[in-house]
């Protein structure tokens, strides 16, 4: 059905609209044209050489503490993110890649993830013990000279830890983030060498080297396999110099192109919903890892989520305890009022029924509300969230069908067929709950188009994912943005029913970088966030309408 078009009418919506059209633009005169000729822009570039980086330490206790009895990083709230481009989404950069919904993923993709290759190469050489983590490992030298970060499953846990690893590196490798290339291997102690500068500092602090020994206390906390053999995640080092880790708020000093503040970072700010679905609690600077690389004297910082395998149900040494995902450690109102209760103050997770997996923990999805999810520490960026950066993650959990988590899952080569159900199950089931709560806390219209003919179409996030019935109709006003000084002219309005395009009220300018600004609002009474109106704009070009611009009012 064509849209009903309303003519040259100016409504109260509509002066609405071209207000909401010019308060969107902010002050252009003082500023310059909103839109350039290169928007939206795709890639975050690092102009800059950070070749003068250096490492730093952060310290982990006071980083935890600062995070639990402070709020670093809240100088400035209310701010929506700072490194989207015009069209509101996230660019590559040295920080994050789009992947999944950005282009289409095989499940052969999702199984290879970041790997590149097929784990170490022949024996090992033992180069150095482990003195960072729980979770029993060394680092070792394979026969072509790789080094790997090797580290194996808690005793009595078997493919718990190893298991978690391998999916949760493949689900983030998915969303967007730079990950560690991991290896599920088997290692067998009478195959493994000591290096000659292999060294260990035992609990008399004094430097020494490593011996058998050592390892053999490795080996007792280490699950076994049935054939003498450990099986154990290895971690191909990364490229480039370590410089230690990246706090969730601030920027490193001196990285020249680091100059957002992280707290004001989408992709950070979504990892509170990443966080959820996938239970990564430990969200703390010690799993996470800058690299300086040089290419042509040139210097550039990646910035790595190293470790994200404190995820789903189980730890290095064991399940979760039955807070994690609940609770910070620390919440000082809810220690005041077991205080005056006595203790008796009931939480959700005291009464979860969690089904008995080993190899995965406690995780589940009936009880699950990815809203009040937490992990251990509270997080600067999770602080700074907006609605749109949740909507923006969520859609992103979303569009991983079954079969994609299924395909993730089976990387982690679980031996009870129980356990690969279990966390596909929960898994999925977490998922739809993120997509019904994000999705349609703000106006969830996506994927705006215009044809040279003037007709709109776009989709509703929220319907798609399935989390929500479909709108009643569309409501469409139109006005042409003068990108120079931010002007806006009132063009009419028009409405569609589901499914259909919405057509322009008139014949729309046809001059090359002409600007028309489109408002659009669902009639959804069960979802009132969806009245606010999403503001798209076009740029004509010689070929037609290009999308250059959205604001997501009230995210």
């Amino acid at each position: 059905m064509t849209g009903v078009t309303r003519g040259s009418r100016c409504s109260v919506g509509l002066v609405a609209s071209v207000l909401a059209c010019l308060l969107v633009s902010g002050s252009l005169a003082a500023t310059g044209p909103r839109f350039q000729r290169d928007d939206p822009l795709t890639v975050e570039p690092d102009t800059q050489d950070a070749s003068k980086v250096q490492e730093w330490t952060i310290d982990l206790f006071v980083d935890l503490t600062a995070n639990l009895f402070g709020k670093p990083g809240d100088g400035t709230a209310g701010v929506h993110a700072l490194n989207v481009n015009t069209i509101h989404e996230v660019p590559d950069s040295s920080w994050f890649t789009n992947r999944v919904l950005a282009r289409t993923l095989s499940l052969e993709d999702l199984t290879q993830g970041p790997s590149t290759g097929n784990g170490p190469a022949g024996p090992l050489t033992v180069v150095a013990a482990k003195e960072v983590g729980f979770a029993p490992g060394f680092t070792a030298a394979d026969s072509a000279g790789e080094r790997w970060f090797v580290s194996f499953d808690a005793n009595g846990y078997p493919e718990a830890a190893t298991g978690a690893i391998m999916v949760a590196n493949r689900i983030f490798w998915a969303l967007g983030y730079w990950q560690v290339d991991n290896a599920l291997t088997q290692i067998r102690p009478e195959q493994l060498k000591i290096g000659e500068a292999a060294t260990f500092v035992p609990m008399s602090g004094r430097r020494r080297k490593l011996r058998a020994s050592d390892l053999d206390a490795i080996w007792r906390r280490a699950a076994r396999s049935a054939d003498g053999s450990y099986r154990a995640i290895a971690g191909r080092a990364l490229p480039g110099r370590p410089l230690g880790g990246f706090r969730y708020y601030g920027t490193r000093p001196d990285d020249p192109n680091d100059i957002v503040p992280h707290e004001h970072r989408r992709e950070l700010r979504a990892l509170k919903v990443f966080g959820a679905w996938t239970n990564l609690v430990d969200m703390k600077a010690g799993n996470t890892l800058d690299v300086l690389l040089t290419e042509s004297g040139r210097g550039t910082v990646r910035h790595y989520l190293q470790d994200v395998g404190s995820t789903f149900g189980s730890g290095a040494n064991g399940p979760r305890d039955y807070d994690e995902g609940w609770e910070h450690l620390v919440e000082m109102d809810l220690i005041r009022k077991r205080l005056v209760t006595l203790g008796f103050t009931i939480k959700p997770w005291q009464t979860v029924p969690y089904e008995d997996v080993q190899a995965i923990g406690r995780f589940e999805g009936d009880v699950f509300d990815p809203v009040e999810w937490k992990p251990r520490v509270p997080t600067a960026a999770f602080r700074h969230a907006q609605p749109d950066d949740s909507f923006w993650a969520a859609r992103r959990v979303a569009a991983f069908s079954d079969d994609m988590i299924g395909a993730m899952v089976k990387t982690a080569r679980y031996t009870d067929s129980t356990a690969d159900r279990h966390l596909t199950d929960v898994l999925i089931k977490r998922r739809d709950k993120i997509a019904a709560a994000y999705l349609n806390a703000v106006n969830p219209l996506v994927n705006f188009a215009l044809t040279p003919g003037g007709a709109l179409s776009f989709e509703n996030a929220a319907v798609t994912a399935h989390a929500a019935e479909e709108a009643t109709s569309y409501r469409a006003m139109w006005s042409l943005f003068d990108n120079a000084t931010g002007n806006a002219t009132a063009l009419g309005e028009t409405t569609a029913a589901p499914g259909q395009a919405a057509q322009a009220p008139a014949r729309l300018p046809d001059g090359p970088g002409s600007v028309v600004c489109v408002s659009v609002s669902a009639v959804a009474p069960a979802h009132a966030p969806w009245a606010v109106p999403i503001h798209a704009y076009f740029r004509r070009t010689a070929e037609g309408w290009t999308f250059v611009g959205l604001e997501r009012m009230g995210g």
